[in-house]
């Protein structure tokens, strides 16, 4: 389905806002959309009909399209059917079995036959997406609407191009999706990090000393884009899943200057090489774990051609706080996903990504613990396994638990069977965005495992205001506190500080306390509200590292939550959070444009 046929479907669906008024593709355009996915159920997918750049006094033909995958209706209508039905799918395949008689064998072969449109199919024509073909001189990425999200950005990025690679050999092909700076007319940042596909072929050209030819997609069935999301195994290629999903072979074209395959319906192509002897400085970047990504040397793509269809549209989407549209596009990897997952641990029940955990940095699964120290087995799986590898904290519960998405009662189900006892502290690998880490790649993990049954005794409960008197006196940093689940038998206790020391030298002190508090977080004053549990959330889980920042004693457990300087000897580089301009956001409420509301507005801390 093409991007132009899925917006006359999400219109006909009521799923479509319009927005007619001229807006600028730095910060307005992104702003809006970053408010509209934080509306109750995503709000609706967004058209741009007039976008325009008032620095160069450029007005664009082609509309922006966002937040087309912004809410679970809209994902399962780009999908064209329930994704759990494509998980099942995948978990039938995977189990699969040698037929025992002639009607199981003419099962089969239906079964079969249905398969062979997983394949992509190379046509020898030129595709609907190079009606218009530009090279030369007269490539200019300026032409594209291509958004600035946030003030601190480094320029403006393309951030939902489907990036597509091979091997150097050939045999081997990629489709990822990574965030792709313009840095001037006819060059592109490549910022795939180190532990992606794309660098592992980039690795090979580099070794090689040749051009690694890369061409990118933008539009086309949405579908595409969400492939390039996939976590599959290195050298699967994730078109593989667009067949299997719509039962249909994709059916792709030969980029025009380089040798790659690229659907055929794309609204655009950008193809170019990447010179391996020349690395770039990219970003910053205001990424989707909300915090700003610095800036760092990666390889840069010279464009040699621009590809598109006739009346194409500019598809993008913003990253920043949760929740954002990834929420839903994650929400389809997740469920899609958990077969191939439960390959490697079969007694694995459910999975799920909090949103405000960014995917990475919190995951909470249930199990079938079947002998001591199975769920620390897990652990490792999990931290052994892909893209998996990447999460900092995982939580494993036991099949008695309640749904891993009722929050409340889950989290009331682990607190009443918590002790410190349960935590498991390792080291691995963290994702290139992860800013925590004393060290960029490698860091602390932690697991939680909630499937053995503890009985822990609960602290004499006291008022927040006099335990927050108790606490100052002991620790005269702190500014504020607040009691969370106070009717199980671990509260949690939040605490604000104005840090003038590292906190590990406060966390001894906290036994004085045994008899009042169990597990007690502490965050900066500045920037957090403790009484937003969702945000803090968010704040802590991209702020620790479990080797550093938690303190256990037989009874009590405490976490650093705070950001970490000279002061605690952290001596990389501690990002700034991505924040709305004030000035675009007032603009676009005298448009009468954002139409957030404003308790929305201070949850989500934009």
């Amino acid at each position: 389905m093409t991007l132009d046929k899925t917006i006359d479907l999400l219109n006909e669906k009521g799923e479509l806002r319009i927005i007619e008024t001229p807006l600028d593709i730095y910060l307005e355009i992104p702003h809006l959309a970053y408010a509209e996915v934080k509306k109750p159920n995503g709000g609706k997918a967004l058209l741009f009909t007039h976008p325009v750049d008032h620095k160069s006094g450029k007005k664009f033909d082609m509309p922006v399209v966002m937040n087309l995958f912004g809410s679970f209706r809209r994902t399962e209508l780009l999908f064209g059917r329930e994704v759990e039905g494509v998980a099942e799918e995948i978990e039938k395949l995977l189990h699969m079995k040698p037929p025992q008689g002639f009607k199981e064998k003419i099962g089969m072969l239906g079964d079969l036959f249905a398969m062979k449109d997983i394949f992509p199919k190379k046509l020898k024509t030129k595709g609907s997406c190079q009606d218009t073909v530009i090279q030369g001189e007269s490539v200019d990425l300026y032409d594209l609407p291509i958004l600035t999200t946030w003030e601190e950005d480094g320029g403006p990025f393309i951030t939902m191009g489907q990036v597509y690679t091979q091997s150097l050999d050939g045999n081997l092909v990629n489709l990822g999706m990574y965030r792709l700076q313009v840095y001037d007319k006819n060059h592109l940042g490549m910022h795939w990090q180190i532990h992606k596909d794309s660098s592992h072929f980039f690795d090979q050209y580099q070794r090689a000393g040749k051009k690694m030819p890369v061409s990118i997609a933008i539009g086309g069935d949405p579908l595409y884009t969400w492939c390039a999301t996939a976590p599959l195994p290195y050298g699967v290629n994730e078109l593989l899943l667009y067949g299997l999903i719509k039962k249909e072979s994709p059916k792709l074209v030969q980029s025009i200057t380089t040798p790659l395959f690229i659907p055929e319906d794309v609204d655009y192509v950008i193809e170019g090489w990447v010179d391996p002897e020349k690395m770039v400085l990219e970003g910053p970047f205001g990424d989707h774990t909300g915090y700003y990504t610095l800036k760092e040397y990666y390889p840069a793509l010279e464009v040699s051609a621009i590809t598109h269809r006739k009346n194409p549209y500019y598809l993008a989407t913003v990253v920043g706080k949760p929740p954002l549209e990834d929420k839903y596009m994650g929400w389809a990897t997740e469920r899609i996903f958990l077969p191939l997952l439960k390959t490697n641990a079969s007694d694995l029940i459910d999975y799920h990504m909090p949103e405000n955990g960014v995917f990475h940095n919190l995951i909470m699964a249930k199990m079938k613990p079947l002998y001591k120290g199975h769920a620390k087995q897990f652990m490792h799986i999990f931290w052994g396994s892909g893209q998996m590898s990447f999460v900092k904290h995982a939580l494993f519960f036991g099949e008695d638990a309640p749904k891993l998405t009722n929050y409340e009662a889950l989290i009331t189900y682990a607190l009443n069977r918590f002790i410190p006892k349960c935590l498991f502290i390792s080291e691995g690998i963290t994702d290139a965005l992860d800013h925590s880490s004393p060290e960029s790649l490698i860091g602390g993990k932690l697991g939680i495992d909630f499937t053995a049954s503890y009985s822990p005794s609960a602290p004499v409960s006291i008022e927040s205001s006099e335990l927050l008197e108790k606490m100052r006196a002991l620790i005269p940093e702190v500014q504020g506190l607040t009691q969370y689940m106070r009717h199980t038998a671990n509260p949690i206790t939040v605490v604000s500080v104005n840090k003038i020391r590292p906190l590990k030298e406060c966390m001894s002190v906290l036994e004085e306390l045994k008899s009042l508090v169990r597990i007690v977080v502490f965050v900066d004053e500045k920037k957090n509200d403790i009484h937003n549990p969702y945000m803090l959330i968010w704040r802590v889980v991209n702020n620790i590292d479990a080797q550093r920042d938690l303190y256990r004693s037989e009874t009590i457990v405490a976490i650093d939550g705070t950001l970490k300087t000279v002061l605690d000897g952290f001596t990389r580089e501690w990002p700034g959070d991505v924040e709305c301009t004030p000035s675009v956001v007032e603009r676009l409420k005298q448009l009468s444009l954002w139409d957030l509301d404003i308790k929305l507005e201070n949850k989500y801390q934009l």
